[in-house]
């Protein structure tokens, strides 16, 4: 389930994402009711009921007599129109939908994807009821800090390549914290990215696929962008962090959201073309665990031993030879 965010259909993606656009194109000035009105082709009440959304929305629109609007602040929303102010991507996020809450957007979007949704649909949700991580565990999911976020791809892989999705997803996160912060992350094997040891995103892959055939995957991504420490649940196993806990600052949620598409974007298209290599050099310089001992839970069992890398399916390879496909990594023997 999905519910639309209060007041974002009166102007996402319709005459008041326009009416948007042409704001910022006045920043340096106003711009009268006359001229949208002109414009756009509506009349001048029409331009003032998207006003009036677009005020409700969060935007503070200034009017003075004679001379018209001006856009003075834009609130922290996931809205489409703030997402795609500036957005460079050709594939990915070329369908954006942005909603208010959902049970989870892995399971909203791979509902889409059954039914045909376009490669590149970018799914957010400001809120999740039933977020959810690997292995079945919960991802809290408050609302109004932090980007829930799963984007649908139609790759002609096998579906033994299809794990080689996830290291994208972590590059990218890791990308756009570097982007947006004086931050360090690193990638944790198989899908969580840390800040000195505490986890700031995880991600969660879940694909369609007949025998030799990848129907699609989606890529779950979640992130503690403006999160604070009250908010983490009292239970949580590992030590968790948000970017604005490690560095005290609050980061736009919209701009973390448009460059981690851009990003995304970026290494699909790069992964399309030339395959697994440049996004295994790099989430392996980005890792944590190149040549540390780890020890490795999965199912009551464990297993110690150092890094050796990663193999093509994503499986992680220790000293030995042995290769691990699940489990939680601890780093020390």
């Amino acid at each position: 389930m999905t519910r639309s965010r209060t007041g974002g259909d009166a102007f996402s993606g319709g005459t008041g994402e326009q009416i948007l656009a042409l704001l910022r194109q006045h920043t340096e000035a106003h711009i009268s009711g006359e001229a949208i009105s002109h414009t756009l082709n509506i009349s001048r009440s029409a331009v003032w009921k998207q006003i009036s959304a677009l005020r409700a929305a969060g935007y503070l629109i200034s009017a003075e007599p004679s001379k018209g609007y001006s856009l003075d602040a834009s609130p922290d929303t996931l809205h489409v129109s703030e997402i795609r102010n500036g957005m460079k991507s050709r594939l990915i996020g070329r369908r954006l939908l942005s909603v208010a809450e959902a049970v989870s957007t892995n399971a909203s979007a791979f509902r889409l994807a059954e039914e045909g949704a376009e490669e590149g649909t970018a799914l957010i949700a400001d809120f999740q009821s039933g977020g959810k991580g690997r292995m079945g565990r919960v991802w809290a999911s408050p609302r109004g800090v932090n980007l829930y976020c799963s984007i649908i791809l139609r790759p002609e892989i096998k579906p033994v390549a299809a794990p080689q999705l996830t290291f994208l997803s972590a590059v990218a996160v890791a990308r756009t914290i570097e982007r947006l912060s004086d931050l360090k992350p690193r990638i944790k094997w198989p899908n969580d990215i840390l800040i000195d040891g505490k986890k700031v995103a995880g991600l969660l892959n879940e694909m369609s696929a007949e025998t030799d055939k990848v129907n699609f995957v989606v890529l779950g991504i979640g992130v503690n962008i403006n999160m604070r420490a009250e908010q983490f649940p009292a239970d949580l196993r590992h030590p968790a962090t948000s970017i604005f806990i490690e560095t005290g600052k609050t980061v736009s949620r919209s701009s973390f959201a448009r460059v981690l598409l851009e990003e995304l974007d970026e290494l699909y298209l790069e992964f399309i073309k030339e395959g697994y290599a440049p996004v295994r050099k790099e989430w392996l310089e980005k890792s944590m665990l190149a040549g540390a001992l780890v020890t490795v839970s999965d199912n009551g069992s464990s297993r110690s031993g150092r890094v050796r890398g990663i193999d093509e399916s994503g499986a992680l390879i220790l000293e030995t030879g042995e290769q691990i496909l699940s489990g939680d990594v601890v780093l020390g023997g």
